[in-house]
């Protein structure tokens, strides 16, 4: 394999151009430790060169920097979509990087449907319908479509069930629904009732109120009285929830204000959420950028990453000016298909929404602090309580669920001192010898994970727990012993006589005596909980590794019989329990069925019933 040619940084520096783009540092092992855009290539990365006194951030970066690549763009709006994908793809560690997250949900009206349902959304917005939204939370959207669901009786069920319905279900005899799918509502008046909803979600609350009441006068006229009171009733509660509103302006602008709040190691941005004029709730992040303090920058950081994978509502107020807000908007506003204002100068209620976002801020940052004092903490108490010589500060935890052997997956969690490293979280599918056999499941796991560990392929950690007795405890060191990994700390976490928190027993290697922690001990609490994430992660994949499994026919993992055969015995004999049935003859005389897979069949199928 050809060296590459050491980096000369003079030639390197000489040879860059004036036109905007987007460079990358890398390490001494190829690796991008960070990406940043240019509107003038030249000047920007010569400026790393030739600072004096640099930030403590870059400087420590730049320590670390063995080669620049670069990449010409024609404008500066392409270098700002490029350098978001290159930090999408690489996550450098020197670039502002948000935590991994669900996206938002949102409301989806199906409204190239005949009869339209309000559902819950997320996920990619590809549908034909309508969105609303983005929400701050999961529960903010429930509560929404249970509102609606009251107020303007729109379906919520699943088109299927809704072509098979000869009867109105339950919906429509709680009034939580018209029966559209058996006729009750015709589709004139079905629809009016989903444009309302609609008005209802675009916050056009006084249109709405006024469609009710005209409504209402033509069923009265019409002496359809029950229908009048209807509308009498849905018209009171718009008016309650009306009232309920906290914020409401005539402004019906979308807008997100970001409040910011630092201590110096911890940021945190809190996004506040208008829709039409109203605040719908909050959300904190947490970028993470090592060594920078610099407000503007890491706004600028957080804004281009945030808003560029998702559409921008019509303002984004933040407490101080960033750098690329002209390139920024431009760039959102053709994503959004309109104008999109990012704005540091505001008056009146967006100063107040801004002032209430810094506040949210500074409670969320406290809240973190706090949060990761109380882990550390208890990582200090469980040294403590190991007799360790110093506070751990990674550890990992296995735990194997199965039903009767039946889909055995063995899981391993991952804690340090900010707390679970979901990202670092791995199951096993475990073989089918390990079926049934606890301690052969856990042996099987730890040997494919620690395999991995010695290799240097994964972090090594400081404490291992597994859930389980002194028969799991004998499984893993007899693991590590062959891996010689046995001075690894290891404890087996098994529950007490009565199975409640608190009565845990600790077992160790070379005592037979188990350590019982007070029920209230900061180092207990810790590997309860983590013990519990462990046992949650393995019984989810369990039960998804199951419920896959029994979707799946048996005939399906016979070899030499393909689908149309396949398709041929089930009509032939009605179904799997008809051939399960069958005798070796009877299925031999199936066409495309010889006498020797007629006998594999017969084998397998009851091998498989056993």
């Amino acid at each position: 394999m050809n060296e590459q040619a050491p980096f000369e940084v003079k030639t390197f520096l000489r040879s860059l151009t004036h036109r905007p783009g987007v460079y990358r540092m890398l390490d001494a092992k190829h690796k991008v430790i960070y990406v940043g855009k240019a509107r003038d290539l030249k000047k920007r990365v010569s400026s790393y060169f030739h600072r004096s006194q640099a930030a403590p951030k870059t400087a420590a970066m730049m320590e670390k920097v063995a080669r620049v690549e670069v990449t010409v763009a024609n404008t500066e709006a392409e270098a700002l979509l490029l350098e978001y994908s290159l930090i999408k793809q690489h996550k450098p560690r020197f670039n502002v990087l948000l935590r991994d997250d669900k996206s938002y949900p949102y409301i989806y009206a199906s409204t190239d449907h005949a009869y339209p349902r309000l559902k819950f959304h997320r996920g990619p917005r590809k549908g034909k319908g309508r969105y609303f939204g983005p929400y701050p939370s999961t529960r903010a959207v429930r509560q929404t479509l249970n509102e609606l669901q009251k107020l303007f009786l729109i379906r919520n069920c699943e088109d299927s069930f809704f072509s098979n319905r000869t009867r109105p279900c339950l919906q429509y005899q709680i009034k939580r629904c018209t029966g559209p799918c058996v006729g009750i509502v015709d589709g004139e008046q079905y629809r009016k009732d989903i444009d309302a909803a609609i008005l209802f979600l675009e916050g056009k609350d006084r249109s709405v109120v006024n469609s009710f009441v005209k409504r209402m006068d033509e069923a009265s006229a019409a002496q359809e009285y029950e229908q009048a009171a209807r509308y009498r009733d849905q018209i009171s509660r718009l008016k309650e929830i009306e009232a309920r509103q906290l914020v409401k302006r005539s402004d019906r602008k979308d807008l997100d204000i970001l409040g910011f709040a630092s201590n110096g190691a911890i940021h945190c941005v809190t996004v506040l959420f208008i829709r039409n004029g109203s605040i719908i709730g909050s959300r904190d992040h947490f970028p993470r950028l090592p060594g920078e303090t610099d407000k503007s920058r890491l706004l600028n950081g957080f804004v281009s990453q945030y808003y560029l994978g998702r559409v921008a509502p019509a303002e984004i107020i933040l407490d101080t000016g960033i750098e690329d807000a002209a390139v920024l908007e431009q760039e959102l506003s053709v994503r959004a298909g309109h104008k999109v204002a990012i704005r540091d100068r505001v008056r009146g209620d967006r100063a107040r929404w801004l002032d209430m976002a810094r506040t949210n801020a500074e409670q969320g940052l406290g809240l973190k602090v706090a949060s990761n004092a109380t882990i550390r903490r208890q990582f200090s108490a469980l040294g403590e309580a190991l007799s360790l010589e110093e506070a751990p500060q990674r550890i990992e935890c296995f735990d194997v669920s199965h039903t009767s052997g039946e889909a055995t997956v063995a899981s391993c969690v991952v804690f340090n001192t900010a707390g679970p490293m979901k990202s670092d979280y791995r199951r096993f599918n475990l073989s089918p010898e390990s079926a049934g056999d606890d301690y052969g499941a856990m042996s099987e796991a730890l040997r494919r994970r620690y395999e991995r560990v010695k290799k240097g392929e994964v972090p090594m950690p400081d404490v291992l727990f597994v859930d389980g007795g002194k028969g799991q405890l004998a499984e893993a060191v007899t693991v590590l012993e062959e891996l010689e990994l046995d001075w690894l700390t290891v404890v087996a976490v098994a529950k007490g006589r009565a199975r409640r928190p608190g009565a845990e027993r600790l077992f160790r290697p070379g005592s037979d005596k188990a350590l019982q922690l007070p029920a209230d001990s900061a180092a207990l609490l810790l590997i309860q909980q983590i013990r519990d994430e462990a046992h949650r992660f393995a019984i989810t994949g369990h039960r998804q590794r199951r419920a896959k499994a029994r979707k799946t026919s048996p005939l399906e993992r016979i070899r030499g019989l393909g689908p149309k055969k396949r398709r041929e015995l089930l009509r032939q004999f009605g179904g799997l329990q008809g051939i399960v049935a069958a005798g070796i003859d009877d299925l031999a005389k199936v066409r495309g069925i010889s006498r020797t897979l007629a006998e594999t069949i017969y084998n397998e199928l009851h091998h498989e019933h056993e």
